[in-house]
């Protein structure tokens, strides 16, 4: 069986004596080992990052661009190997795989952009005699730990800006899809990147708990569950660490009476149950106001019912399994309580099966209607394919249910109405809002993030955020000796 070990110092070395399988969730069976990474591991990784970091921070940027443009073209010409390995070891559908990787390459795109990024600002003659500018320099060693959901994607919202900016990186892939990650490192290495600037480290809590409390690391970026962005942001802020730690969402999507309703529920059956409803900025609640709910759900029923489930790979695969195992217990068990606690269960997909894939991870799309915020499915984040409806009578309702939800990471509202637009994105408490989007995920010159408990940290994750979260602002004060002298001066300085 193939073994998925780390990437130190521009080669990959071979794990230590603890290992965990790589799944192939639509079969249900490993279909590789990865390499579990020790105290040590992480010392070496950081020890390499640390030795490459001089020269590299001293690089022009217009260089490192030079590079990262070569990588680019490298990803660009591997999108289907990014994809394939996508499909084997998380289990979403090719296309989606695909798109994935799309996603990816934009911010390497806009990494590329760094000696526009970085550029100061100057001011002639600030007082009589003296200039002043500022500057943005890199940190030093970062490290990124990123989930399974989007193994290719994640990833590049982090490493393309930080070397862009001088960093040297240290990547701790999920452990349940580690193979893209060495994939991002040979591409890297072959684009011209020299070695121990970017690194990777498999592994579990314990390679993360390393990363946190190594002091020669600067900051750490995380996108994940909320439960574990809390605990990274604490234990990296209490190492003194810059933490950027993105958590769980439960997006919204308000259906108002007057919406296109054909758009609407195709805006749903996509943002629901596309990836398996594994993504953090997934539609898990459907709103709708007024006498919108009967004609919605009833769409929604027959279109769930109608997904095409299957192996990623298949022809026309819409969807495919959820990660693991576990993850499939914890959705139906989720669902079973959907039930116990008194929503109506419109679709159920408990116990689906797909043909010549009995061992599978798969749960067939789910569909809830009258669901209560009180209960276990609208409260969790199931992260599985299940939607859950909520009925309210109109849209001042609708904004105090999702303003008093403790996350706060995407939100949607499908209306003809441009004023209720207008008011709905202004008093929304949530970091990323779409009008008629139903996913409105920033593109790479912005900047993601949510708000509440979706975000810890001060910073967003890429876009003009990414730069300011990877480098150091400085200031610079600068009088040469050839100007008359003023003598000394004990009051605060002040222009003259």
């Amino acid at each position: 069986m193939e073994t998925i070990n780390h990437f130190i110092g521009g080669r990959v070395l071979d794990g230590g004596e603890r290992f965990a399988d790589v799944y192939n969730p639509a079969l249900g069976e490993p279909c590789a080992r990865v390499a579990l990474a020790s105290d040590d591991d992480v010392a070496a990784a950081v020890a390499a990052a640390g030795a490459a970091f001089p020269a590299w921070a001293a690089t022009p940027p217009l260089a490192r661009a030079r590079v990262l443009f070569n990588y680019l073209q490298l990803c660009q010409r591997h999108t289907d190997e990014f994809a394939a390995l996508v499909v084997r070891e998380h289990g979403k559908t090719f296309a989606d795989a695909r798109g994935e990787v799309a996603r990816g390459i934009e911010v390497v795109e806009f990494a590329v952009g760094i000696p526009q990024l970085l550029k100061g600002e100057f001011t002639d003659q600030i007082a009589r005699g003296i200039d002043a500018w500022s500057m943005r320099q890199p940190l030093g060693v970062v490290a990124g730990i990123t989930p399974f959901n989007f193994p290719v994607m994640v990833p590049m919202w982090m490493f393309p800006v930080a070397i862009a900016c001088g960093n040297t990186f240290i990547l701790k892939p999920s452990e349940r899809d580690p193979s893209a990650s060495l994939l991002h490192a040979r591409l890297l290495k072959e684009a011209g990147l020299p070695d121990g600037v970017f690194n990777v480290v498999q592994g579990d809590k314990g390679a993360v708990d390393a990363l946190l409390d190594h002091p020669d690391i600067q900051a750490v970026s995380f996108v994940g569950s909320t439960p574990i962005a809390e605990y990274i942001y604490a234990r990296g802020s209490a190492a003194g660490k810059r933490v950027q730690a993105l958590g769980g969402a439960k997006n919204h999507m308000v259906v108002m009476p007057d919406a296109d309703m054909d758009m609407a529920v195709d805006a749903l059956i996509g943002a629901a149950y596309g990836s398996a409803g594994e993504r953090c900025m997934a539609i898990s609640v459907a709103v709708a106001i007024g006498d919108a709910g009967d004609a919605l759900v009833a769409r929604l029923a027959e279109r769930t019912r109608a997904l095409k489930i299957a192996d990623g790979m298949a022809d026309g695969a819409e969807m495919g399994p959820v990660v693991t195992q576990a993850a499939k217990q914890r959705i139906e068990k989720l669902i079973g309580e959907g039930v116990e606690q008194g929503a109506t269960l419109v679709v159920d997909g408990r116990g689906f099966k797909v043909p010549e894939r009995d061992n599978g991870f798969f749960v067939g799309g789910t569909l809830f209607d009258h669901v209560q915020p009180s209960m276990s499915i609208y409260k969790e984040e199931i992260f599985g394919p299940v939607l859950c409806v909520v009925r309210l009578p109109d849209v001042g309702s609708a904004l105090a249910l999702i303003n008093r939800n403790e996350y706060g990471n995407g939100v949607a509202v499908f209306t003809r109405d441009g004023g209720v637009a207008r008011e709905f994105v202004r008093q929304v408490q949530v970091g990323m809002v779409g009008v008629n989007v139903p996913l409105p995920v920033p593109m790479a010159f912005n900047s993601f993030g949510g708000w509440k408990k979706s975000l810890f940290g001060d910073h967003h994750a890429y876009g003009p955020e990414g730069v300011r979260f990877y480098t150091r602002h400085k200031a610079v004060m600068q009088r040469w000796p050839n100007t008359a002298s003023s003598g000394v001066e004990f009051a605060f300085p002040q222009m003259k």
